[in-house]
């Protein structure tokens, strides 16, 4: 149907407008109905924690979500166990293997100095896409405001192709206070010096992503997004939600 005037959204193969979904063990029969329905509402797909390791059938899961044009990559959790365990290097081949051109480097349960972290990046950016996540799991590290705002710059200035703000699966830590609200200050400030086309929210609920959505509009980018919330997700940013219904074209 395009009889409607609606919000404008980026198509094809999005460079900013993504929709990243978060798999924590989607069945793979599952998951071929669900993507071969909503499929191209899908730009990056998130093995989960470290489950990736354990996920039976990971090779057909990645090649599934490649088949659909989905960029799928391994949780940050997976990475940090392989830092912590010296294991970066397997961990390298275990991706290149696999097909997944996409990693996450992460400090949301390990404290990794950021020079370090850059150091990797330098490292790696010539073989794989990079995403970098910002802040912690824990909800009572408060990270300052000028604190989010060097290390997501120095994270894209070293070759991240992203960065993500911390915010868990339940939406109650780094960019969200213990609560659940979001920390409003933080992403306006943010948005002054920073570009929200480089920032992926994680935003696992629909009270989250309609917040981004209003406040930064309807081609943000959107992550740890359940694989059954993507309709109603694209519903949101097109304005066919009450809470959404007025974004103008």
């Amino acid at each position: 149907m395009n009889f409607l005037t609606l919000p404008e959204r980026t198509i094809g193969n999005r460079t900013y407008g993504l929709t990243s979904v978060i798999d924590f063990g989607t069945p793979l029969g599952e998951l071929k109905n669900i993507l071969s329905d909503y499929g191209e509402l899908i730009d990056i797909a998130k093995i989960g924690i470290g489950s990736a390791y354990v996920t039976p059938n990971l090779r057909e899961k990645v090649n599934l979500y490649k088949e659909h044009q989905i960029k799928p990559y391994c949780g940050g959790t997976l990475f940090e166990k392989c830092y912590y365990q010296n294991k970066i290097p397997e961990y390298l081949v275990y991706l290149s293997n696999l097909g997944i051109e996409w990693l996450e480097i992460s400090n949301g349960t390990l404290d990794i100095p950021l020079h370090e972290r850059l150091e990797l990046i330098s490292q790696i950016k010539a073989d794989f896409h990079v995403i970098a996540e910002v802040g912690s799991k824990d909800a009572n590290n408060e990270m300052p405001i000028t604190e989010w705002k060097q290390e997501m710059e120095l994270l894209l200035n070293a070759g991240c192709d992203y960065v993500i703000t911390e915010g868990r699966d339940s939406g109650t830590s780094g960019i969200y206070e213990k609560c659940g609200a979001v920390k409003s200050n933080l992403v306006q400030e943010l948005m002054k010096d920073l570009d929200a086309r480089k920032i992926i929210f994680e935003a696992p609920s629909a009270k989250h992503q309609m917040y981004f959505i209003k406040e930064i509009g309807p081609n943000v980018n959107l992550g740890n997004v359940k694989l059954n919330d993507v309709l109603v997700l694209e519903s949101q940013r097109r304005g066919l939600r009450s809470e959404t219904f007025f974004l103008e074209a």
